[in-house]
């Protein structure tokens, strides 16, 4: 059993998401293999809100969420190689695997069956996985992000899930020079897909609703906007453009599914990186034929995956739009994510004691 206590904001009523009260709780228990960070900082991702209102199901109440950590290291396992007390490091939303199955054995750890995630998750002794709105945070060393001296802490956070999670499936499904990407729904995700996207060399097209964040989209670095408004027949002259869609959208209610796989080249990938409350919309089989186009997801990254992202925003200058907010404001922030006010997400720096 640890002695060791961590403090921390949590949610203790499911009723009452937006309500956060500082609690202690038992971290898990040490291994050698682990590395303890004192927290400076977590972003807030859409994963919390969804995870405390009960929209992707119960929550083990009461439970301290974030999944975006940075921290400075103050205890490695002797096991550990690669770290030391003393670095600036990151947690993203996984905290643990089998480390053993053929997904951890290929670098595709991120797919294990057995995974962990960082909070609201239980250890096989029983130990309840809390996350970053706290004080300090225990983890497997593979799970452990070195963080580049090029890259700020308050920006390395929200890299660590929201960055990540469309880094991945850009990377993997090619993104670079001579592609073309388009980017659907420009949100927390989709700010990063977009920031990712061009400093990988890809042409980008950003899709959103209304010219309400036009200026932004065109900061942001896209080549191309399409405002989709309530046009029915938005897709036309896209189709068969895309290499790459990635999909952001928090909502799938009224997605047009069909129109956007219209608009991939032959065997095109659209991967859905946002994750709704609701189903996606059915479709037919017939819209996969005519252009051989690919659906699929994609869940955050792998470790290998998170240190390239993290050394390719050190060498680009990539920095996203934040704000930052004390600890102590984290039900405002939960809040501004839920009215979809964040642009593009908050980021929390550390208050408690």
């Amino acid at each position: 059993m640890s002695e060791t206590v961590f403090k921390g904001y949590a949610v203790k009523d499911g009723s009452k998401w937006d309500e956060f009260e500082v609690m202690e709780y038992q971290p898990k228990n040490w291994e050698e293999t682990d590395v303890e960070i004192a927290i400076t900082h977590c972003g807030v991702c859409g994963s919390d809100v969804h995870t405390i209102n009960g929209g992707w199901g119960g929550a083990p109440y009461p439970l301290v969420v974030g999944h975006e950590i940075v921290g400075k290291v103050i205890r490695v396992g002797s096991q550990v190689k690669d770290i030391k007390v003393g670095d600036r490091v990151g947690v993203g939303a996984q905290i643990s695997a089998c480390y053993d199955c053929r997904a951890c054995n290929s670098n595709n750890e991120n797919y294990c069956p057995k995974q962990t995630d960082t909070y609201g998750h239980f250890y096989p002794d029983g130990i309840k996985t809390m996350g970053g709105y706290s004080t300090a945070i225990r983890a497997n060393h593979r799970f452990v992000f070195p963080i580049p001296d090029g890259v700020e802490s308050r920006h390395a956070a929200s890299m660590l899930c929201a960055g990540l999670t469309v880094y991945s499936p850009l990377s993997r499904n090619g993104c670079g020079p001579g592609k073309k990407v388009a980017i659907i729904g420009i949100g927390g995700l989709g700010h990063y897909a977009i920031l990712f996207a061009k400093a990988l060399g890809a042409e980008v097209t950003a899709f959103t609703q209304s010219d309400r964040k036009v200026k932004d989209i065109e900061a942001l670095g896209a080549d191309h906007i399409v405002i989709t408004g309530n046009d029915a027949n938005f897709h036309k002259p896209y189709d068969r453009q895309f290499d790459i869609i990635v999909c952001t959208r928090d909502s799938s209610r009224d997605m047009p599914l069909a129109e956007y796989l219209s608009m991939l080249w032959v065997n095109g990938k659209f991967i859905v990186a946002g994750l709704p409350d609701d189903p996606l919309p059915p479709i037919s089989a017939f819209a996969l034929l005519p252009n051989g186009a690919n659906l699929g997801g994609s869940h955050i990254g792998s470790k290998v995956e998170a240190l390239a992202m993290l050394q390719l925003a050190a060498e680009k200058g990539i920095k996203p739009w934040i704000e930052e907010l004390p600890m102590k404001d984290v039900g405002k922030a939960i809040r501004g994510v839920f009215q979809n006010k964040a642009r593009y997400r908050y980021v929390l720096t550390q208050d408690l004691v």
